[in-house]
């Protein structure tokens, strides 16, 4: 599916990879879309609470606003993310990856309504250091949008300028990570 962009929240790809996922739900009618929509909306900026969604391998979300505090509530621009990954993580996030949320706009509209946040990588906003603490370097960006058009919704997961950190970052983590994950899943099923 070709993505759209309502929310106007999505860079430009100049360098790296580029990976785009998304899912879509036809409903009944226009009616029926809406209420479906404003529960996928709310799914999407309660981020503490993706891990619930996305089963217990899957990596833990805290949001922390600007002042450093860990707060219970929907994401906002400004926030930061903090990205507990299975296995070890960076010196430099002291053991988490993290993300800034540059951005978060909603469209509202006769036909189309949308809401979209976009984050980047960044340093551990804690300490002092200046290292990026991810496994993408800082050129790299996530868009997480979630578009309602007439009775169809979309969610729609755009990474764009992907380049993997590797001058602060131990890459082996993420690819760790993915291999103990796949040895899990044949365990289950020849186990299960």
């Amino acid at each position: 599916m070709k993505y759209k962009d309502p929310t106007g929240i999505v860079p430009a790809q100049y360098t790296g990879e580029e990976i785009i996922a998304d899912s879509d739900a036809e409903l009944k009618d226009g009616s029926e879309a809406l209420t479906f929509y404003n529960v996928v909306k709310e799914r999407l900026l309660n981020v503490n609470n993706w891990h619930k969604l996305a089963g217990f391998l899957s990596a833990q979300f805290q949001v922390i606003n600007k002042d450093g505090r860990e707060v219970q509530r929907n994401v906002q621009k400004g926030d930061y993310i903090r990205v507990d990954i299975p296995g070890p993580g960076s010196k430099e996030g002291e053991g988490f990856d993290w993300v800034h949320v540059e951005d978060l706009k909603e469209v509202t509209g006769d036909a189309v309504q949308s809401i979209g946040f976009r984050v980047r990588p960044t340093a551990n906003p804690l300490n002092k250091s200046d290292h990026i603490a991810h496994f993408y370097d800082d050129t790299a960006t996530s868009s997480f949008i979630v578009t309602k058009e007439e009775s169809k919704v979309i969610a729609t997961i755009i990474d764009r300028n992907l380049k993997p950190n590797l001058v602060h970052y131990r890459l082996f983590r993420f690819t760790e990570f993915v291999v103990n994950s796949c040895i899990y899943s044949v365990q289950i099923h020849f186990n299960g």
